[in-house]
């Protein structure tokens, strides 16, 4: 691929594995150049009814900031009972950042979680047009994910489901081993350990020298 260069990359769209959502659901597509103030403003926009901050925070994002919709979709209209962030690719990591912010201002969201590929074409344009090469189209399968908040209880029993709350459970466990000293404590047995398994093995070779010296005494 030395002779080509990256024309354009082409997201293919793909179905909402969410069946039965109401029309309003608005769909946030977080991409890896997105900003992820600009979704959060329009995410609680359209979930919260006073969201906090300035009125230079409470802009609209632009589409190309991740939102499907425009900068006055959420103006005037009311709220929304669901939401949904997906993202594919090196966006992953930001949707579900998103995700735990919104649950965190949010108390009470039940979340479902889908995970999928995504197909993207990557068109590949030759270096000298002249050297009569043809231009190339690469298909590429990248994991994406989509996930579902909701102010509404959700089907407990799918796949990908989590509890309002679950996620102050797992850091209030994680915060105790941490004062139990779970880990330090594992630390410092492996160190005894080893420093135990130093000794006896010096221990051996000792006897082993006393045994070759018996042994010679006795020819």
């Amino acid at each position: 691929m030395e002779n080509y260069s990256k024309a354009r990359v082409v997201e293919q769209p793909s179905a909402c594995p969410f069946p039965n959502l109401s029309a309003d659901t608005p769909e946030v597509r977080v991409k890896d150049g997105s900003k992820i103030r600009n979704l959060l403003r329009f995410a609680l926009s359209r979930m919260e009814a006073n969201p906090r901050g300035t009125e230079e925070e409470q802009r609209r994002p632009t589409p190309d900031e991740g939102s499907q919709e425009g900068p006055q979709e959420a103006v005037g209209r009311p709220l929304c009972k669901q939401i949904i962030f997906t993202a594919c690719g090196k966006g992953v990591s930001k949707a579900i950042t998103c995700a735990e912010i919104v649950k965190r201002r949010l108390k009470g969201l039940h979340q479902l979680t889908k995970l999928t590929y995504s197909k993207v074409l990557e068109v590949w344009e030759p270096l000298e047009p002249a050297a009569g090469l043809d231009s190339l189209t690469v298909s590429r399968n990248l994991p994406a994910i989509w996930i579902l908040l909701s102010k509404e209880p959700l089907d407990w029993d799918q796949p990908g489901y989590q509890a309002p709350g679950r996620y102050d459970a797992l850091w209030a466990q994680a915060a105790g081993r941490e004062e139990g000293g779970g880990v330090t404590g594992q630390r410092a047995g492996h160190r005894r350990k080893r420093g135990g398994g130093g000794g006896r093995g010096k221990g051996s070779g000792c006897q082993s020298g006393r045994s070759r010296e018996s042994g010679k005494g006795q020819t």
